[in-house]
């Protein structure tokens, strides 16, 4: 089990794109996620008419490490740490460390 997972809403704590917060799309590696409008860099990709893709300079989304994003706590609205926990049902659940609270899947 992941301390971030693709959906959250995290922000960024280290780096060019200090303080944005942003979703999660994807896992690029195990140790790096591509966040939306975060790492933003300028791709120079030329067209294709077959496929209907534009060319010109277009702004792509970059990986970035997992260290240098935190998880958003939406009642506190602030970055948090994530920990684990197993309830009575034996479920292993993920909480916020702050406030003992569980985080929704």
């Amino acid at each position: 089990m992941r301390r971030i997972k693709t959906g959250d809403e995290v922000v960024v704590i280290a780096g060019k794109d200090k303080g944005k917060r942003g979703k999660v799309i994807r896992y690029s590696t195990f140790s790096s996620v591509v966040v939306e409008n975060i790492n933003l860099v300028k791709r120079h990709t030329k067209g294709n008419p077959m496929q209907g893709t534009p060319g010109g300079i277009l702004d792509k989304e970059m990986p970035i490490h997992i260290s240098k994003v935190a998880l958003v706590n939406l009642t506190t609205n602030k970055p948090d740490k994530v920990g684990f926990k197993f309830l009575e049902d034996g479920t292993k659940v993920r909480y916020f460390k702050s406030n003992g609270e569980v985080i929704a899947e």
